[in-house]
């Protein structure tokens, strides 16, 4: 069997071709080029347009007609290996999400070591993917299929290619259409640049080029050179470049030439969670060695056999629940379509789902994100759909998570105000959510962080109380009045036992101590920006509590220790000083805080709170990290950290796992805190957006576990 899966990693070399006029002459031959590519992939199945690939939406890719390597940014060396047949070398690996592929292979500048000559680099930076190429209009049958005629010419039409030639960088375009013998029927490309923004929108396949009754596949890839050079390697063209693919399958009218036949259809199967299912089909190739067998889930492309015609799918889960079918043809494109066929999960204690979140109303400043959160049970796992006023969301636009938990809409606008409520759905049943309104509003007095604390055990040594806290923001200038405070003995008339005697408050920029204060006396500006901003009160003006009152913008941290050496509980507070009336949106504010501790059990927890002033709601990230401080170095993690999010004693929301859930790195990666790179690990996070008040993030070991833990509050802009 031959292959033609997911076009766009393979004809790489062709593409580079037509952006510089140079040739490897060491390599002997046209088209030899050396190149690192980021890659977005997706799929077309009709006119409405493309939706993201399942099986490698995002992918790096290096090809080269010599043995070279390539080094990313921070990263270590990969080597290309000759690809089977093909006299090249290559190397491709595949993500399931953006973030993913950034952590992995980051922006930057790569470093290219080509044996008999010096190492060199080029960038690859700004994530500067063109847009999403789509066949427009054409006549797609039920299957996914874009349907053409094979005895008269046909004009494909594409979207336009936006967003190229960014900072004087080459723009490209090209269209495949590929038969499965691995021939070019078709192809056509178009440099464009600056000076030549000039790019094709149509591409007239003629009359007699395509066989009747025959099968292609397809790919319309738009790709931006970032950087190249003719000169490191002896003048070849070592190219960098974001591409972004379209994949779509072409079928052709007419009565095809000596086609397989299906012996065998497959059948229609039900099966428990877990188990393994195997579609089967059989196949009259007629002879011919020169064959392929493709097959389609919900009409996108998810296996290509190699020596096997049957689909067997291992540990099934709810999401293979859909329809299937195969594509059969010989080398010369000749096909035959197999029964649509559909998976059912079965399930013996099935339940219909319940929710135990539901969605509720927002009040947002404009150009601020909100993020409306719907969580159900039930059995199998529900499936999720949200809706506005106007039916059924899509992601795009700013919109995105309409088939999750969670549904996130990011720089909202009056346009964007309404209801929403999501549908949710299983095999047993489905239930709709509360219908939640949002409303966007224009106001300098939006909703933002205006208090931040963390109570903990402080020990000595490494285990003392560190917090961290950023003061700034998007568009703000000039500091910040901050009211710092850490609290010991305060805290014994709130209840509080074991607290630490004698608590030392010191203020670090970097290693730099920028204050420190052991004791704060009664000071007068301290009690009455205390007064001011709500703190509760330090009755006791002789007690060992610390405080400073500091005018900041940029990264710091509080740490607080026992003076003596003493240990106890303690808390550390950051307060808004700004003067009540004076915030405008120019003001810097707080906007992320963070505190690492040794985790217990009982009171010995870490409890972070954080307080949201303002009019209106602010959405925050909040994370728990125990096993993703592990690769930064850092030794006896918490190994399950539950974290859960309190409105006073009211339960907001839990989580004990993030599960690689694509929402909460898209915010994580906006607010710049680091990567969780592994989608599996216990750590755990919730982004949600929140009315003014006051919150308590509370992080635990889910199956009483103890160790150390980081809490970290971001404001989501």
């Amino acid at each position: 069997m031959k292959t033609f899966r997911r076009l766009a990693i393979f004809v790489i070399a062709t593409a580079v071709a037509q952006l510089s006029g140079s040739r490897l002459s060491a390599a002997g031959g046209d088209s030899a080029y050396i190149t690192v590519q980021k890659l977005q992939q997706f799929d077309q199945t009709s006119s409405s347009g493309a939706v993201a690939d399942p099986v490698a939406p995002f992918s790096v890719n290096a090809g080269s007609p010599i043995a070279m390597s390539f080094t990313p940014p921070g990263g270590s060396s990969n080597a290309l290996t000759m690809q089977q047949g093909g006299g090249k070398f290559q190397f491709n690996k595949s993500y399931t999400t953006l973030a993913a592929l950034n952590a992995g292979f980051p922006n930057g500048n790569y470093t290219f070591s080509v044996s008999g000559f010096s190492s060199f680099a080029l960038s690859l930076t700004g994530d500067l993917y063109p847009s999403t190429p789509q066949v427009t209009g054409g006549t797609w049958n039920s299957s996914g299929q874009l349907v053409v005629s094979s005895s008269q010419s046909n004009t494909l039409n594409f979207s336009t290619f936006t967003g190229y030639a960014t900072s004087g960088a080459l723009g490209h375009m090209m269209l495949q259409i590929q038969s499965p013998d691995g021939s070019t029927v078709s192809v056509n490309q178009s440099n464009i640049t600056p000076t030549n923004p000039t790019a094709f929108t149509s591409y007239v396949i003629p009359a007699g080029v395509l066989s009747p009754g025959s099968f292609y596949g397809c790919s319309l890839e738009f790709d931006t050179g970032i950087a190249d050079t003719t000169t490191a390697v002896s003048g070849e063209t070592v190219v960098t470049l974001y591409s972004t693919a379209v994949n779509f399958f072409l079928v052709t009218s007419g009565t095809p030439v000596t086609p397989p036949a299906i012996t065998q259809q497959p059948t229609n199967q039900t099966a428990p969670l877990g188990s393994n299912v195997t579609f089967n089909l059989q196949v009259n190739f007629f002879g011919s060695t020169n064959t392929t067998v493709v097959w389609f889930k919900n009409g996108i492309l998810v296996n290509q056999n190699q020596g096997s015609s049957s689909l067997t799918l291992n540990n099934i889960q709810n999401s293979d629940a859909a329809s299937y079918f195969a594509i059969v043809a010989g080398g010369n494109g000749a096909y035959v379509q197999s029964n649509t066929v559909t998976l059912t999960i079965g399930n013996s204690a099935q339940s219909a789902p319940t929710f135990n979140t539901q969605p509720f109303s927002q009040t947002i400043s404009s150009g601020s994100t909100v993020a409306f959160h719907a969580n159900a049970n039930g059995s199998p796992t529900p499936t999720y759909q949200w809706y506005n006023g106007a039916g059924v969301l899509s992601n795009g636009n700013g919109v995105s998570g309409v088939t999750g938990a969670t549904l996130v809409i990011n720089g909202a606008t009056a346009a964007n105000a309404g209801s929403y409520y999501c549908k949710v759905s299983n095999s047993a049943g489905s239930i709709q959510s509360n219908t939640a309104t949002l409303s966007v509003i224009s106001t300098t007095n939006v909703g933002r962080l205006v208090n931040i604390s963390c109570r903990a055990q402080v020990g000595t040594g490494s285990n003392i109380l560190i917090t961290g806290f950023v003061v700034g923001g998007a568009g703000t200038t000039g500091t910040e009045s901050l009211l710092i405070r850490g609290s010991g003995p305060a805290l014994i008339p709130l209840g509080v036992t074991g607290t630490l005697p004698d608590p030392q408050l010191q203020l670090y920029s970097g290693s730099t101590v920028l204050a420190t204060n052991n004791g704060w006396a009664g000071n007068a500006a301290i009690a009455t920006a205390a007064a001011s901003v709500g703190a509760f009160t330090w009755a006791n003006v002789l007690s060992h509590d610390s405080a400073l009152l500091q005018t900041l913008n940029g990264v710091y941290t509080a740490q607080i220790a026992g003076q003596s050496g003493d240990t106890g509980d303690a808390l550390a507070e950051v307060y808004d000083n700004t003067p009540p009336g004076t915030y405008t949106l120019a003001t810097p504010r707080l906007v992320n805080i963070s505190a690492r501790v040794q985790v217990g059990t009982g009171g010995n927890i870490l409890i972070a709170g954080f307080v949201i002033g303002g009019s209106t709601s602010r959405t925050v990230l909040i994370r728990a990290s125990g096993p993703a401080l592990i690769p930064l170095g850092v030794t006896g993690t918490l190994p399950d950290p539950e974290l859960q999010l309190y409105l006073g004693s009211t339960l907001l929301g839990t989580n004990t796992g993030w599960g690689g859930d694509s929402e909460i790195s898209s915010a994580a990666a906006s607010v710049g805190a680091f990567p969780w790179t592994n989608l599996s690990s216990n750590d755990s996070a919730i982004l949600a957006t929140l009315p003014p008040g006051g919150y308590t993030a509370q992080v635990s070991g889910a199956s009483g576990d103890t160790g150390d833990a980081l809490v970290e509050v971001y404001e989501v802009q």
